[in-house]
């Protein structure tokens, strides 16, 4: 019944040409008269920057789609990738999967590296954070799906990249928006960018806070953002980038089906008795320097510091955390030939190192007459030192026209130091795993310029977190390996209709061996062991059209759609044979689509449409949440008040239907007492905001 839908959907969605066209930024509303879609570019990081080119499945999303609903929640808008399942209880308890990895991870994202410009965000803990980076400091966002790029780490799930907004034309330009909503959302930015012939300058203040819709679920965010370029010259110039931020965020936690059914607004009482939240300053910085060698050779090499300074009340503790982590990257890129073939390539080193300490202390709420979280003795004390380095290459050989073969090779070592202060004094032990080799090997097929033929085969790995690599006495256990995976994928991306209709497809098929399972024994005491194989196998595609109406009317659509086989191959986890089952945590379908509707008199309407399978909740299978659809709607106008001076309004309803949904769901969830596992976060009921934002071209 479900496939049926899908396909009546995808039906449907062909006959009216409904496919969303990737448009580029300007001030005012594009022409209606634009038919062609704009062609994708990529990362220079890359081996080559078209996406047309390159043998994988990569999710683009453009400074445009990243602002299409309300400019404070990125999940809504990476949800519209293939393949990719991003899950939110508020704004800081996320959860990304890509194809299944990571869909079992208790609280966060791990299996998967991002970047923010060159300077990671994924942590020496193997946790990312994406959050932070408010959506109006993004220029364009990438996923990599699957480890098909040797180049960012071969991580199993992949990577996301993301590119700070810097400033593209020229002159100076100054902006305010404001975006306030339903459950006292308000958030506020300002931003100011220059643009010379040698330098360049964008720096953003962004306020972002809301009541929340459930107890004990205030937030508040503020950051600012400075990035550029100096020295800007034909050959060579210096890019910085630095972002600090500021986050104080309530927690409801998770509550169980029978609250969920009938009160969702209600936390978890114990949280909501110790007024429990989160709080933390982080700061990122870099620099990058691009410069050409000689006509065949150039160099691109980064530095980056990362600081971290955390708080965080729990009703079982008060975890204080501090992370400072370092690093650098250099990658040379050239060409060559050999007789008349043509060859490209990429060839560098990454170093990353990452100094971790965590404290815990009583939290006597109990005894504070309700006025929540109050620090009591130290309980533990830990510090752990992580180091790594990726070696990678990749070579692109263009046999002819329409062949050509991509190959890349990643070698990694990682080795990390644990010390425990409290409450073993002083107890340290070395580890560091055995060298990862992860090789990587496409084939491409270029019938001609509007369509490409691809197959890759790859292998990918994650190395386990701080809690799967401890036993129960918080020792690091030996006999813990990094998962490893091998990949094989083809895929096909094609123009068609003079380039106003551009389709994908992947499928692919990923077999997991050494499966990490961090088995909690504790309010937050893990064991980690190495329990089995998981296989995850799908299809993925995708849709987009500019159909220009009439002279009045155009209209820019999409579908994307994730048909998926995610199960436990050989699963034995405490005595319990799960093999055959599902994999917790990851809805197998998942189909977004949607419409634009653009004048040339300035309003726009947009609409866009959300379905998710059913989630295991367990890895027994004996639970599941609820499938669920998402509807959102928004409109808006765009004009010029006086010359050189724009603005947009807009307003825009969330889940339009008040669906009742699980947003994020904790996987494998321990029942305490009599009570049920608490397995939910709902999420948000129907909700309405208001956008107002000018922009000054001086």
């Amino acid at each position: 019944m479900i496939l049926k839908k899908y396909c009546f959907l995808l039906f449907v969605f062909c006959i009216f040409h409904n496919s969303k066209a990737q448009e580029k930024e300007s001030k005012t509303i594009d022409s209606v008269k634009t038919q062609k879609l704009d062609e994708v570019v990529i990362s220079p990081l890359h081996i080559n920057t078209r996406l047309q080119n390159t043998p994988a499945a990569i999710g683009i999303l453009s400074k445009k789609d990243l602002l299409q609903n309300n400019a404070t929640d990125i999940s809504t808008v990476i949800n519209t990738i293939p393949g990719v399942f991003m899950q939110s209880s508020n704004f800081t308890t996320t959860r990304i999967s890509i194809r299944g990895i990571g869909a079992r991870s208790p609280y966060g994202t791990n299996k998967i590296r991002a970047f923010y410009g060159s300077i990671p965000l994924t942590s020496g803990n193997s946790e990312t954070v994406i959050d932070d980076i408010d959506l109006e400091n993004i220029g364009q966002l990438e996923v990599i799906k699957g480890p098909l790029s040797s180049i960012y780490g071969a991580g199993l799930g992949g990577a996301i990249l993301i590119s700070p907004q810097l400033s593209k034309t020229n002159g100076e330009n100054a902006s305010v928006s404001s975006v306030f909503g339903s459950f006292g959302l308000l958030k506020n930015s300002l931003n100011y960018s220059v643009n010379e012939k040698s330098t360049s300058l964008n720096i953003n203040y962004h306020n972002l806070k809301t009541d929340g819709w459930r107890e004990n679920s205030s937030y508040n965010r503020e950051g600012i953002t400075l990035a550029g370029e100096l020295f800007k010259k034909k050959n060579n110039k210096l890019t910085y980038f630095t972002n600090y931020t500021h986050l104080k965020a309530y927690i409801p936690s998770s509550i169980t089906k029978e609250v969920f059914d009938s009160n969702p607004k209600l936390g978890a009482p114990t949280w909501v008795a110790s007024k429990g939240f989160k709080e933390y300053k982080s700061t990122l910085a870099g620099l990058a320097y691009d410069f050409k060698i000689n006509d065949h050779l150039s160099n691109a090499t980064s530095i980056f510091v990362n600081y971290k300074d955390s708080n965080e009340p729990r009703p079982f503790d008060i975890l204080r955390q501090y992370t400072f982590g370092t690093g650098g990257r250099t990658q040379f890129s050239g060409d060559f030939k050999i007789g008349k073939t043509e060859n490209q390539f990429i060839a560098g080193i990454e170093y990353f190192t990452d100094n971790y300490n965590g404290n815990t202390f009583e939290n006597l709420y109990k005894t504070n007459n309700g006025q929540g979280s109050l620090q009591g003795n130290q309980l533990t004390e830990t510090d752990q030192k992580r180091h790594f380095y990726n070696i990678f290459s990749q070579i692109r050989t263009l046999l002819s026209d329409q062949f050509e073969i991509q190959a890349g090779l990643n070698y990694n070592e990682t080795h990390f130091q644990l010390t425990n202060f409290l409450p073993n004094k002083n107890s340290t032990e070395k580890y560091s795993y055995d060298g990862i080799f992860s090789p990587q090997l496409s084939f491409l097929f270029k019938p001609n310029e509007q369509k490409t033929l691809y197959f890759s085969a790859s292998r990918g790995f994650s190395l386990p977190a701080t809690e799967e690599t401890l036993t129960s006495s918080g020792n690091i256990n030996p006999d813990i390996k990094p998962e490893s995976g091998y990949n094989f994928e083809a895929g096909g991306k094609f123009y068609f209709f003079n380039k106003s209709l551009y389709t994908e497809f992947a499928v692919y098929r990923m077999e997991i061996k050494d499966l990490l399972v961090a088995k909690r024994i504790g309010d937050d005491q893990y064991e980690g062991i190495n329990a089995g194989k998981t296989l995850h196998e799908g299809i993925e595609v995708l849709a987009k059209h500019n159909w220009p109406i009439n002279r009045f009317l155009s209209l820019n659509s999409f579908i994307a759609a994730s048909l998926g086989k995610y199960e436990f191959k050989d699963f034995v986890d405490n005595g319990n044979d799960y093999s055959g089952n599902k994999l917790t945590g990851v809805a197998s379908n998942k189909v977004n689509a949607g419409i634009i509707l653009n004048t040339p008199l300035g309003f726009y309407f947009s609409a866009d449409f959300q379905f998710t399978d059913k989630i295991p909740l367990n890895d027994a299978n004996s639970a599941y949440s609820d499938s669920y659809q998402i509807i959102n709607l928004k409109t808006g106008y765009r004009f010029e008040i006086l010359p050189n001076l724009n603005t947009n309004l807009a307003f825009g309803i969330n889940n339009v239907t008040d669906e009742k949904y699980a947003s994020m769901i904790l996987p494998n969830a321990v029942a305490v007492g009599n009570a049920s596992p608490r397995y939910y976060y709902p999420g948000l009921p129907v909700n309405y905001y208001g956008t107002i934002s000018l922009n000054y071209l001086f």
